[in-house]
């Protein structure tokens, strides 16, 4: 299949031929009319699909040096698959024909995957035409451009026109920001528009994925934005790091990197920590039954209200990130301050989800749901946001990109396992902070009627089915504090609620918890002796029931067994003579 490649693209009496993959006509035709104005580019074919790219391929009539292909081919289905699996495809019916893959909002691990069958190219759609010339060149000639593995020495055009960029932006500041402002309200508005929609229970599946992958493609555009155009402030000798006394000073990273290289590391780990995000939501949007085997308050709100829910407490989340990314706070501050976020998250989704000036008639007087639930912070700040595990820890991971520590190992930002675990941790904070939302409305307003007839479960809605559900959660956390908790702890672990798609399950992560048993006291220090006694001498006990047992089952079968077994055989034995003694004189009776 090599054939298709020209064998030399750099031959001056041949251009560089491409071939352009992209669903968008528009798109299609912008980039031709770009790339034309090149005299060593031409474009010989365009392709909106997979189907449309193999027919001209498979037909052989011109020959191709390289494949302009869109990362994110294929809009139905979820961001990327399409156009991955068809780098995948072509790798392997064409393995020498080189591919640039050009993308809005890529995903590190769909860009490493795609590095790993052998794409060396990636350009972001809308860079300066001179850079996208650029890679295209270098590619078609067998070299690596861009975030997937960039040539060294190949980046002089981008980083000159960074440095242009940078200069402008020092006398230009204020209008950026107006820029920045003007983008940031009109994403926030269509934002807000496509929340609305995925309120609506009606949704089918498939509006309901459309809806989500626009708002995730809004989320990307608002912090692209907010990074790129946020002012940047000169670092002056207080602002900057101190160095160890005794060390010598090594060049930092950013001054070995091109500009170029620090810009798309930072998108792509802003892209890695919006991805954690969209995923809790892609998850939320699908089955939501409680499979933990625990009651949990959501279950007493019916499917589409439980959904409501979580996506104001992921949006809120998600809001305070960004607004702590952009603010003053130190890393240091963040475990003294963690409580007070979790206060402020609650507050806020309480206040959204309810609404500010939501009301009930009771007792011939207006009654402000939203202050009802309010007044209880400080329980519901000891019961259950005091209690959900390593926030500290997320919020370092996505604001400092500090590491996530899991099983004893160090794993960085962008990695699958600090994914995952940064996944696990945030779907357990929205979680556990929907419990702390429903908490007080069940104290103070259970068995109020238009309460039960707005968000309740069928299910539950007479009062006997809410005092039995009230008292089961009630026994649910006497148990946890003395029973759960403290074996959780001694067993060095927590306990998190998470998304599987189908619904929410329980699952355990390690975590040394030293500290936490050592302030163990009364009943639940007593359950970690208990648990250490049973440790210590259930072995030995377990040794002594398995000896005696095979003692008794040796005896029963080997010497009582023995023992029947012989009475029984000789009583048939002496019934068995005594029936022939019988029949042999019978039968000599006969011959007399």
């Amino acid at each position: 299949m090599s054939e298709l490649a020209n064998p030399d693209p750099t031959s001056p009496d041949r251009p560089i031929k491409l071939i352009l993959v992209d669903d968008e006509p528009v798109f299609r035709a912008g980039l031709r009319v770009v790339v034309e104005r090149f005299p060593d580019l031409q474009v010989v074919a365009e392709a909106q699909s997979e189907t449309d790219l193999r027919e001209v391929l498979a037909s052989g009539d011109t020959s191709v040096d390289l494949v302009i292909l869109d990362l994110e081919l294929g809009r139905s289905l979820p961001p990327g698959q399409s156009g991955l699996e068809l780098c995948q495809r072509l790798k392997t019916l064409y393995p020498q024909l080189p591919i640039l893959l050009l993308s809005s909002f890529p995903e590190p691990l769909l860009l490493e995957a795609a590095r790993q069958v052998g794409v060396k190219g990636f350009c972001f759609k809308g860079v300066d035409v001179s850079e996208l010339v650029n890679a295209i060149r270098l590619v078609a000639r067998g070299g690596s451009y861009g975030y997937l593995s960039p040539t060294i020495g190949q980046e002089p055009s981008v980083q000159a026109s960074e440095t242009k960029i940078s200069s402008k932006l020092g006398l230009v500041t204020s209008w950026f920001e107006r820029m920045r402002l003007s983008g940031t309200r009109q994403i926030e508005a269509a934002l807000a528009e496509v929340n609305e929609e995925l309120k609506d229970s009606r949704l089918s599946v498939l509006d309901r994925a459309i809806l989500a992958g626009r708002r995730r493609e809004l989320l990307a555009a608002r912090r692209l934005v907010n990074r790129l155009l946020a002012p940047k402030l000169p670092a002056t000798p207080a602002t900057q790091p101190m160095r160890s006394q005794g060390v010598a000073s090594q060049p930092s990273r950013e001054r070995r990197e091109p500009n170029s290289a620090i810009v798309r590391r930072e998108i792509g780990l802003s892209v890695g920590r919006s991805q954690i995000f969209e995923n809790a939501f892609a998850k939320i949007q699908y089955g939501l039954k409680n499979l933990s085997g625990s009651p949990l308050e959501l279950d007493i709100f019916r499917e589409e209200k439980r959904r409501e829910l979580l996506n104001v407490i992921l949006h809120q989340l998600e809001d305070i990130v960004d607004e702590l990314r952009f603010s003053q706070v130190q890393l240091s501050q963040l475990p003294e301050k963690r409580l007070v976020i979790l206060l402020d998250l609650w507050r806020l989704s309480v206040t959204e989800f309810f609404g500010k000036y939501y009301t009930l008639q009771l007792r011939n007087q207006d009654l402000e749901v939203v202050q009802v639930i309010l007044q209880d912070a400080e329980v519901v700040e000891l019961e259950i946001l005091s209690k959900i595990p390593q926030v500290g820890e997320l919020l370092a991971h996505l604001l400092f990109d500090i590491p996530l520590i899991i099983d004893g190992i160090p794993y960085a930002v962008g990695t699958v396992e600090a994914m995952v675990r940064a996944e696990l941790l945030l779907q357990n904070t929205i979680i556990q902070v929907a419990n702390a939302v429903i908490q007080p409305l069940l104290n103070h307003l259970a068995d109020v009627e238009e309460v039960k007839q707005s968000f309740y479960d069928y299910r539950l809605v007479s009062t006997r089915q809410i005092e039995k559900f009230r008292n089961e959660l009630s026994w649910k956390y006497r148990v946890e504090k003395y029973i759960s908790e403290p074996k959780a702890i001694f067993e060095s672990r927590y306990n998190l609620l998470v998304l599987d798609g189908y619904g929410i399950i329980k699952v355990f992560i390690y975590a040394p918890r030293n500290y936490e048993l050592q302030e163990l006291a009364g009943i639940p220090y007593a359950v970690t002796l208990t648990l250490e006694a049973r440790d210590a001498i259930a072995p030995r006990v377990q040794s002594v029931v398995s000896l005696v047992g095979r003692g008794t089952i040796y005896i029963l079968t080997q010497v009582v067994g023995r023992g029947i077994g012989l009475i029984a055989r000789g009583i048939l034995q002496g019934i068995g003579n005594a029936w022939d003694e019988t029949k042999f004189r019978r039968n000599g009776d006969r011959g007399k």
